[in-house]
C-alpha cells in the first residue's frame, strides 16, 4: 500500500511544498594574526612600571601589530603612566594591578586595572609640582592619536582605566 499524504517519503525537487534552500550564512572573518587579548598582573610597586612597559612592547612586536613609532611611544607613556597611578594612589587597597592589551583589526586598546574603589580625575597641576599630569597625558596623547579613553567601575568595586587608539593614523582635515 503507497501512501501520497504530506510529508511521507520524498518529494520532488522543486515541489511547492519544499521550502526554498537557505542561503548559508557568511563566514566571519578570520582574525588578522596579531588580534587578541592579553592580560598580566603584576604588584602594586614601582619595578613594576618598566616592567609593565616592556611586556606590553614586547607582546605587541611578538604579535606583528603594525604600530608607526609614534604610536607605540604613545602606548607605552600610557602604560607607564596608569601602572604610575596605581602604584602612587591605589596601592593600599589594591596591591596588585591587572594590565590588558586588547589588539583589533583596527585599533588597540590597553586597560589598567585596580581594586580601589576612587574613580580618578585629571587634575591640572600647579607648575611648581612635578607629579598630578598623568591622567591629563594620557588623555593628550589619545586625543592627538585620535583615540578615546575612560575609566569604568569593576564588578568587584574597583575601576578600570583604558585607552583605545586606531593603528591607522588620524586623518587631519
Amino acid at each position: 500500500m503507497e501512501n501520497h499524504g504530506r510529508g511521507s517519503g520524498p518529494r520532488p525537487e522543486g515541489g511547492r511544498d519544499d521550502p526554498p534552500d537557505p542561503l548559508p550564512a557568511p563566514a566571519p572573518p578570520d582574525p588578522l594574526p596579531y588580534e587578541g587579548v592579553w592580560r598580566f598582573t603584576a604588584s602594586a610597586v614601582d619595578a613594576s612600571v618598566p616592567q609593565a612597559r616592556h611586556a606590553v612592547r614586547d607582546l605587541l612586536f611578538r604579535q606583528g601589530v603594525p604600530l608607526s613609532d609614534e604610536l607605540l611611544q604613545g602606548l607605552l607613556l600610557i602604560v607607564s603612566e596608569l601602572v604610575t597611578n596605581v602604584v602612587r594612589h591605589a596601592v593600599l587597597l589594591s596591591p596588585t594591578l591587572a594590565v590588558e592589551v586588547a589588539v583589533g583589526a583596527e585599533w588597540v586598546r590597553v586597560s589598567v586595572e585596580d581594586n580601589h574603589p576612587y574613580r580618578p580625575t585629571a587634575l591640572v597641576a600647579d607648575h611648581d609640582e612635578t607629579g598630578g599630569r598623568g591622567l591629563l597625558l594620557v588623555r593628550e596623547v589619545t586625543r592627538e592619536a585620535g583615540g578615546v579613553c575612560d575609566v569604568e567601575h569593576t564588578a568587584s568595586g574597583g575601576k578600570v582605566i583604558w585607552a583605545a587608539l586606531p593603528l591607522k593614523p588620524a586623518q587631519v582635515p
